[in-house]
């Protein structure tokens, strides 16, 4: 009884010895992938189109960043409503580096939209880089009669049907800029959603809808060529691209909004490959080639880490939420 009752502990120490073994060789795996990281191709999933903003932006910051860590760092447009799909995706890969998410103000605007997605913007996502700050320019097709947001207003109150406003999508910073323009103007303005920033842009220049507070990264290059005309800008002081072009709290108190994009990584990420990514990033957004070209784009960037770009996503989703609540905007 006393052999079988040894025995019986020599195998169960023996199952533990070898789990505690697995363990450790596992642990020892990831942290060896942590320091080499990135030893392989690196997969960045921009939730929106190509042409818009967030894909402009990605382009530049990524193809600096592929050159200084000598990694390919490969942009996948994977679109859908609000960039859930993208978001989803990255949400369920695996945590070990290699997707990104770069996404733009919507991840801090939809927790107050979605709730039946399959995947949890606080839990499922660790926050690494801001990368841009961005305001929108309220464009309109250049046939349409007006130069000023007061002609804009003007012409909402003698047009009892509404104005059609383009979005880049339900729930984006433009479709919430043009709710802020509604509630601030009492105006009647009917919401024309598109499927990103690009088609939004080619629908407003093509006249099929007139009006449309689109992000500057995306939309200078048309105004620059003719293809639109701009009437203001959502954020402080002058443009460098636009410096004639007023902001519309000159016009309206208080009217402000900036489209964010930002870099998150699934929970769960290594924190040597976090600190790695974002203290790269902080490097690649000082280049100075960089610098000018978003510039050129009336990019702002600025110095932030990981716990600074997550209290900043906090602080957005609180006063996007107030917003919607007070717009009544119902998920579709």
């Amino acid at each position: 009884m006393n052999d079988l009752r040894i025995n019986k502990l020599t195998r169960r120490h023996a199952v533990l010895g070898a789990a505690a073994l697995a363990i450790d060789t596992a642990i020892s795996e990831l942290a060896y992938a942590a320091s080499t990281w990135p030893a392989k191709p690196v997969q960045v999933i921009v939730p929106y189109p190509t042409g818009g903003g967030a894909d402009r932006i990605s382009r530049i910051l990524f193809g600096k960043l592929s050159e200084s860590l000598g990694q390919s760092f490969r942009i996948r447009n994977l679109s859908g409503p609000g960039g859930t799909h993208g978001q989803r995706a990255v949400a369920k890969s695996n945590p070990d580096g290699y997707t990104l998410l770069y996404d733009a103000s919507a991840f801090s605007v939809n927790p107050s939209l979605y709730s039946n997605l399959s995947f949890d913007y606080a839990k499922d996502f660790e926050p690494v880089f801001l990368a841009a700050l961005v305001p929108n320019i309220l464009v309109v097709t250049p046939s349409v009669p007006v130069t000023s947001v007061a002609d804009i207003v003007a012409m909402g109150k003698n047009t009892p049907r509404g104005l059609n406003f383009a979005s880049s999508g339900f729930g984006t910073v433009q479709h919430l800029s043009l709710e802020m323009f509604r509630l601030a103007t009492n105006t009647k303005i009917n919401h024309v959603p598109y499927a990103g920033g690009g088609p939004a842009l080619k629908a407003v220049s093509a006249g099929r809808v007139k009006f449309f507070f689109s992000n500057a990264a995306s939309s200078i290059p048309l105004v620059q060529s003719g293809r639109l005309k701009a009437i203001a800008h959502t954020g402080n002081g002058r443009l460098a691209t636009l410096p004639e072009l007023p902001s519309v709290k000159e016009s309206l108190a208080g009217f402000e909004a900036y489209d964010w994009n930002g870099v998150f990584v699934p929970a769960r990420t290594p924190q040597s490959v976090v600190e790695r990514l974002s203290t790269s990033l902080d490097a690649t957004a000082r280049d100075p080639q960089v610098i000018a070209q978003l510039k050129a784009l009336n990019v702002e960037t600025r110095n932030n880490s990981p716990s600074e770009f997550r209290t900043f996503v906090e602080a957005e989703r609180l006063k996007w939420g107030r917003l919607i609540r007070e717009a009544n905007i119902k998920q579709r």
